[in-house]
């Protein structure tokens, strides 16, 4: 049988779609592109439609105001955020607490200040590869594009270098959070809990020790704004920096990953980045579009909505598939070719609207520095392994490990 005559189905726990979800995102904007899942809500796949959906102030992130959650709960199942000491990341919230929190924490990454690090940046960048040459061989996932983005990050929190490896695991567990808990399994439910219950518990010490020692970092300037008493609760304090961390670090790696794997399939654009570090934004641009680190995301309609032919009713709950508007050809020529001189910004790997990605710009920062870099010093990098392994998420697409030769 022929792959067209496969049904179409939206499954993200197959593991051939991990490997390759973009021959269904086609199938999908072509033939279904407001497809009943398996997962319950509609899934869209189509620019027009899910870029007004992240753009429109009349939906929300937070699925707890959705008709599923409710039907969910009537199953018996346990509310959302068992834990009481904390709070749901700004991420799933909706104004006025996304904007509240959203606001306390924006200043750090203002693209103004996110440049200023670019020197951090290229220098640990030229650290991590120093390293690869004198090995002999790399692993561009756990020797490079971990190590990069989880420096910058935490030093701008004030986290010791130190405790790195301690919270590595934590980090890759609760990187689940961003998948719908309907759907996943109660043992990764479970391992998620125990990381949050870790990550909390150090972030506790951490606190701690800026409130008798306040330093120039964003744990000690959150610290003072919680100590105010009138803006920030304690447990916001922790699901603030938890997310801060994760979310500043995770999503680069696989933003570098990816990168770096579309890069070496297409080795023309891989020797014309080598020849031409001026194409590192572009470039990065065209990463993100392409083979987006984040795939999907989640909105709930507030109030009844139409956007074209989609109907949402209040409390529905839609799945948009980002990286599957990211090749609509309505919106971009040519969009299955990985092209680093397109000049076409409009991806929606970021979101849009109030959600938009707070690191955006420091996420691009990395990108351009880690692939140009790379690119130039380590013109005959090739791939190890014809297939690699990615990570298991849903919301997120990240290789498990890329072992490359040079």
């Amino acid at each position: 049988m022929s792959t067209t005559e496969q049904p179409l189905v939206f499954n993200p726990f197959d593991p051939d779609f991990r490997a390759d979800p973009y021959p269904t995102y086609r199938r999908l904007r072509e033939e279904d592109p407001i497809h009943t899942s398996i997962l319950g809500p509609k899934v869209l796949t189509r620019y027009e439609q899910c870029s007004a959906i992240v753009r429109d102030h009349r939906t929300g992130t937070d699925e707890t105001k959705s008709n599923a959650y409710a039907e969910w709960l009537a199953q018996g199942n346990e509310p959302l955020m068992r834990n009481e000491e904390a709070s749901a990341p700004f991420l799933m919230l909706d104004p006025p607490d996304h904007t509240r929190l959203r606001g306390l924490v924006s200043k750090a990454f203002t693209p103004k200040v996110v440049e200023g690090l670019r020197p951090r940046a290229q220098q640990l960048t030229d650290q991590l590869l120093d390293a690869a040459v004198a090995r002999g061989e790399m692993d561009v996932i756990e020797d490079f594009a971990y190590l990069l983005p989880v420096t910058i990050i935490s030093e701008m929190l004030g986290v010791p270098l130190e405790d790195h490896d301690t919270f590595k695991g934590w980090s890759r567990e609760l990187a689940r959070a961003l998948d719908p808990e309907i759907v996943l399994p109660p043992d990764v439910i479970a391992a998620r809990e125990r990381a949050s219950d870790e990550f909390m518990e150090y972030f506790r010490g951490l606190i701690a020790k800026r409130r008798a020692d306040p330093r120039d970092d964003l744990v000690s300037a959150l610290v003072a704004v919680e100590e105010q008493g009138d803006t920030m609760t304690e447990a916001e304090l922790l699901s603030t920096l938890i997310l801060l961390l994760i979310a500043g670090h995770e999503t680069t790696v696989n933003l570098i990953g990816n990168g770096v794997l579309a890069l070496l399939r297409n080795r023309a654009q891989f020797e014309k980045l080598s020849s031409d570090p001026s194409l590192a934004k572009s470039a990065t641009e065209e990463v993100l579009r392409y083979d987006a680190p984040v795939q999907l995301t989640l909105r709930v309609a507030h109030e009844d909505l139409e956007f074209g032919d989609f109907a949402m009713p209040k409390g529905d709950m839609a799945i948009l598939l980002l990286a599957a508007a990211n090749r609509d050809p309505a919106a971009f020529d040519d969009p299955e070719t990985f092209d680093i001189t397109r000049d076409d910004p409009r991806h929606l790997s970021f979101s849009s609207g109030i959600h938009f990605c707070l690191g955006a710009s420091l996420a691009r920062l990395e990108g351009q520095v880690a692939l140009a870099t790379l690119a130039r010093r380590l013109p005959t990098l090739e791939l190890a392994v014809d297939r690699p392994e990615y990570k298991e998420n849903l919301v997120l697409r990240g290789l498990a490990s890329l072992p490359v030769t040079f």
